[in-house]
């Protein structure tokens, strides 16, 4: 499934991007195997101990080798990334379907890197799909991951951007 920018643009915001960002289910997934896979495909590691670095970060750090973009295939183990593979949508990036995830998960991918980026890219996300964003859900599953990280300021940042985007009309956004 596709989390990243290219995710982000498929959700109709306009911005800019210059690598690829997925994620798979990691359980029971043969790393060896899907990097044969990929390399059939001319994807291929952008580090030599790709594997080992992917089994202590879960993360395979790839190139698509003819057009050099880089490539981060994350490995998804959390409930939360569970409930955000089954919830992807396939949308028709040009060469078929691909799956992408809703709007609401990359509010929550996007609140858990929270780079300048992904900031803009929340409130973004917010402005254009808003209406469709369970802003109780994304608000409890940041407030998880911000206990994780030893990083609660992030849900109070969450909500100024949330305001910034959803300015309240009279009722809570």
């Amino acid at each position: 499934m596709l989390i990243g920018g290219v995710a982000v643009i498929a959700r109709g915001v306009a911005r800019v991007t210059t690598d690829v960002d997925a994620t798979v289910r990691a359980e029971g997934l043969a790393l060896d195997e899907l990097s044969r896979i990929l390399a059939r495909h001319q994807i291929v590691g952008r580090i030599p101990d790709l594997l080992e670095f992917a089994h202590a970060h879960q993360v395979l750090l790839l190139r698509h080798e003819p057009t050099r973009t880089p490539i981060e295939v994350s490995l998804a183990w959390l409930p939360f990334e569970e409930e955000a593979l089954a919830r992807a949508e396939p949308l028709d990036l040009g060469a078929g379907p691909v799956p992408v995830a809703v709007a609401e998960d990359l509010i929550v991918y996007k609140a858990v890197a929270w780079r300048d980026r992904d900031r803009t890219d929340v409130e973004r996300l917010l402005v254009q799909h808003g209406d469709e964003i369970d802003l109780a859900r994304v608000r409890r599953i940041v407030r998880d991951f911000a206990d994780a990280l030893g990083a609660p300021e992030r849900v109070g940042e969450l909500e100024a951007v949330i305001r910034r985007a959803r300015p309240p009309t009279g009722g809570v956004p």
